[in-house]
């Protein structure tokens, strides 16, 4: 399945690549929406600038926030676009913002958490003040980066054009910390039903941080490789923390976590809200507004446009997974 697909395999490219699948996919995309030619980006600067960025990416050796999640988040947010037409509701200018606010939004990830690094003070939480630590990280270090000439992709966008590129991949960036995530979905609910069009920077933010906690919404083999990735890095930091006589945080003790159970609540309580959100949104942007006083009785309104949502048979496939495995967990018990 290629890039255009929603079963989309990461992990088989990345075989093939040699451990290069950001570089490939970012390369593709920015290409397939042909914004290396709109935004004249110079190819040598992005070529050293995706090098970084898999440096970055690999600086430790994390089993799950690497190169391959972030080819996969940006593969995500391309698929969502593509899937519903987005794109004629986007400016070049939003898409390059959105693909590359996803490609980047984990950059030199510690394979920690926030709460981590406030708890052992480490550098970047006095850096940051205990704030959005290391998603601020993540932006700060990439604007740092393309400062130098030999990785600015975005030197020759017009001034006003730079200004609200930056804004947009701050916001999206930012927006990925997940103790925002429940605020973030009610504002979203909300702004929903009001008659005022949707914001993009804060659509465009939805579209990342989904993408960002997708892999439950993906296909069984996909996810389950993802949940085992995710499960050692979190069990990694329970092992530092025990060490430091820290408490270990949720889901981290190795000896304790159920897989399987903390799973099903991240779907349930978690992952599908935020997809229905997500479509319903969708939905909202891609339906013509009528207004008011055209809602005359003999003119048929113009039917709704259907948003395919390839997530829910794969959330009904995977909680049928997990639950079996828990089922199976307790009559071994």
């Amino acid at each position: 399945a290629g890039l255009d697909s929603w079963s989309f395999d990461v992990f088989a490219l990345n075989e093939a690549s040699e451990n290069h699948a950001l570089k490939f996919v970012a390369f593709e995309l920015l290409h397939k929406y042909n914004l290396i030619n709109k935004f004249q980006i110079s190819t040598n600067a992005l070529e050293s600038l995706l090098v970084q960025l898999e440096v970055g990416y690999s600086k430790y050796s994390n089993p799950y926030h690497n190169l391959m999640h972030a080819a996969d988040v940006m593969q995500t947010c391309h698929m969502i676009m593509h899937l519903n037409n987005l794109r004629n509701w986007l400016t070049d200018l939003d898409a390059f913002a959105l693909l590359f606010a996803a490609v980047i939004h984990d950059y030199e990830h510690t394979g920690t958490t926030n709460n981590f690094h406030i708890s052992t003070a480490s550098e970047l939480a006095i850096v940051y003040n205990d704030r959005g630590v290391l998603e601020n990280h993540h932006v700060s270090a990439v604007f740092r980066l393309m400062q130098q000439d030999e990785y600015n992709i975005v030197n020759n966008l017009e001034q006003a054009q730079f200004k609200e590129f930056r804004q947009m991949v701050i916001d999206m960036v930012l927006c990925t910390d997940m103790s925002l995530h429940f605020q973030q979905i009610k504002n979203m609910k909300t702004m929903i039903t009001m008659p005022e069009d949707v914001d993009k920077t804060k659509a465009l933010s939805l579209i990342v941080h989904c993408a960002d906690i997708g892999h439950p919404a993906k296909k069984w083999s996909l996810h389950e490789q993802w949940t085992n990735m995710l499960c050692e890095e979190f069990f990694r930091q329970g092992d530092r923390e025990k060490e430091l006589n820290l408490p270990i945080s949720p889901l981290c003790d190795r000896n304790t976590v159920v897989v399987p159970q903390s799973q099903l609540g991240f779907i349930d309580f978690i992952v599908e809200p935020s997809f229905q959100v997500l479509g319903d949104m969708i939905e909202r942007i891609i339906t013509p507004a009528t207004p008011e006083d055209e809602k005359s009785i003999d003119v048929p309104t113009p039917p709704v446009p259907v948003v395919p949502r390839p997530w829910e048979e794969c959330f009904d496939e995977n909680k049928k997974a997990w639950a079996a495995l828990t089922a199976e967990a307790k009559s071994k018990s």
